[in-house]
């Protein structure tokens, strides 16, 4: 499968290094209408700006389990002979890169990881329509539910998220977003699992035509933070997201930029400069107040360790 998503998405070259040199730059980054995708494709367009030799694009992908995948899997271009590598950058759920780094599920081996930064809170939305008769996340049992992307952070959160609760009944559905707010819609399901930003603008739309209501998780954030620690944190969607949506304590986790440690010091020095000093033109506008790019966060990268081309230019920047 990934073989087939490298092809299709265009590789990155896994030994050419930067230093003055062109070099095309693949950012890993989600699905359409969601904020991964929306924040990548204005960090490909702000390096590009920065650095018109480094040739930055976003990739279209599943979101954060498929893109730490697609950083580690390479193969020989038979062009050119060299190895090439899906992505050089990924957007990723800080639970995602932990499990990742430590090889637990969903990932079968510890992959090595250095972070450039840490981007925005995302908050974990189970959303329902505004008529449902789901109140809490125990209302879920026995019920037909979206789960997330397969290979999203969505799908990992959602999939822990069930567990704690124990939700065992499930009749569980895999979908893209699109997808799944279609199905929500239709009542083909009776909720989704979201993680994203508030608002994410394909559920505001949603909530605009039928009404939507978010889950509250105090209940379960507790269970949560038990199971897999400090990687998850309480916070508050914050009220007037969504025009049907009162403000209502729910589960973050911290999204991070994320490479392999081969990546060129100065390559990620580029990029982390491009976070450090352009977050006012990263910010999707539909995000705007949504803890994007909080600048004294930015190295708050949930037990990843810099990347040394970003820690030195956080030196540089901070002291």
């Amino acid at each position: 499968m990934l073989g087939g998503l490298v092809g299709a998405l265009g590789v990155a070259c896994t030994d050419s290094g930067y230093r003055g040199a062109a070099r095309d730059l693949k950012i890993a980054a989600g699905e359409p209408g969601g904020p991964y995708l929306a924040f990548a494709e204005r960090l490909a367009e702000q390096i590009r700006e920065a650095q018109p030799l480094l040739r930055a694009e976003a990739l279209t992908t599943q979101a954060s389990v498929a893109n730490i995948e697609l950083l580690s899997a390479s193969m020989l271009d038979p062009a050119t002979g060299s190895s090439v590598r899906g992505a050089d950058l990924a957007l990723t759920h800080a639970d995602a890169a932990e499990a990742a780094a430590t090889g637990r599920p969903p990932f079968s081996f510890a992959t090595q990881l250095r972070a450039l930064g840490r981007i925005y809170e995302n908050y974990l939305q189970v959303v329902v329509r505004a008529d449902s008769p789901v109140h809490r996340v125990a209302d879920l049992k026995g019920r037909n539910v979206s789960m997330g992307a397969p290979g999203s952070g969505a799908s990992l959160l959602a999939t822990r998220l069930a567990a704690v609760a124990e939700l065992t009944d499930l009749r569980r559905r895999q979908l893209r977003l699109a997808e799944a707010l279609t199905a929500l819609e239709r009542r083909e399901v009776d909720a989704l699992v979201w993680s994203g930003g508030v608002p994410t603008p394909a559920i505001a739309e949603l909530d605009e035509r039928v009404g939507v209501r978010l889950l509250p998780l105090d209940d379960v954030y507790p269970k949560l933070r038990a199971a897999h620690g400090p990687v998850y944190e309480q916070v508050s969607v914050p009220a007037g997201g969504y025009k049907s949506v009162r403000s209502l304590p729910t589960v973050g986790v911290a999204n991070l930029v994320v490479c392999l440690p081969d990546l060129p010091d100065d390559i990620a020095a580029e990029v982390t400069t491009v976070l450090a000093e352009r977050a006012d033109r990263l910010v999707p506008q539909e995000a705007l107040g949504a803890q994007f790019l909080d600048v004294r966060a930015l190295i708050a990268t949930a037990g990843i360790p810099l990347h040394p081309g970003a820690a030195a230019v956080y030196r540089e920047l901070h002291g």
